[in-house]
């Protein structure tokens, strides 16, 4: 599996998880990185993206001013940090690579399920 994604859980509304993205054998530095995530029975849908030197970013409308995606070019990682979260946003998160902010990329992790409950 080219990508590992890790940090999913159950949470509380109104609670907090990072999600971490590595990569399997090589550097993506230079690559245009996304989250993506699938509720049950939806389509997936892009979450978040960010250009390979970090400075710009895109969100969908359902997580603007909640999530943030960011990346360490030293670590080699990707990360969501998800704040106030709702039961809407319970799904598989994924993460992807060589994307664009309207179309995924070839490469593909597992996911790591995320669980808004009380």
């Amino acid at each position: 599996v080219p990508l590992v994604e890790s940090g999913g859980g159950l949470v509380q509304p109104g609670g907090s998880l990072r999600l971490s993205c590595a990569p399997s054998g090589f550097r993506f530095s230079w690559l245009y990185m996304s989250w993506y995530r699938q509720a049950p029975g939806k389509e997936r849908e892009l979450v978040a993206s960010i250009t390979t030197t970090g400075d710009i970013t895109n969100y969908s409308d359902s997580v603007k001013g909640r999530f943030t995606i960011s990346r360490d070019g030293v670590r080699n990682m990707l990360y969501l940090q998800m704040d106030n979260l709702k039961p809407e946003d319970t799904a598989v998160y994924f993460c992807n690579a060589g994307g664009t902010d309207s179309d995924p990329g070839q490469t593909w992790g597992r996911g790591t399920q995320v669980t808004v409950s009380s």
